[in-house]
């Protein structure tokens, strides 16, 4: 029951104890040695109790999932919950899908995305040429 283990990176630190214990069979709590008392039925089934607090429960048949001290209770109710456990609750991507603009519907912009580059390209010079002739009559007019 009590163990002694050297640590394998230095041999010159103390040695570390290491102490077995059992859970309760009740409340789940941990045992350490020289503590709690075992009950060993007709049917030669043993449960270890922590006090006689959980012992008096059990033979009582409470159901440890109700009183909230026990760890059974923690865990239906979702208490003591790690933080790695938190991390799994990450929210699935939604799919991404394309709206319309306000001044393209979604045909429109389907079919400018299929567009090949160089029809792309050609639609590009021809706006721009057309900006830069009005511009040039613009300035015309104002002389």
């Amino acid at each position: 029951l009590l163990f002694t283990r050297r640590s394998p990176r230095r041999e010159r630190t103390a040695d570390v104890m290491v102490l077995k214990t059992e859970k309760c069979a009740f409340s789940g709590l941990r045992v350490y040695p020289g503590h709690g008392t075992r009950l060993t039925k007709i049917d030669s089934t043993t449960f270890l109790f922590l006090n006689g607090k959980s012992k008096k429960m059990h033979a009582q048949k409470k159901k440890p999932a109700k009183l909230a001290w026990t760890t059974t209770y923690r865990k239906a109710h979702k208490k003591d919950i790690e933080a790695s456990t938190r991390t799994k609750k990450r929210r699935v991507n939604k799919s991404a899908f394309t709206r319309s603009l306000v001044g393209a519907s979604l045909e429109v912009l389907a079919k400018k995305r299929n567009e090949k580059p160089e029809v792309r390209a050609a639609a590009r010079d021809a706006a721009l040429r057309e900006i830069k002739a009005r511009a040039a009559k613009k300035k015309g007019a104002k002389k």
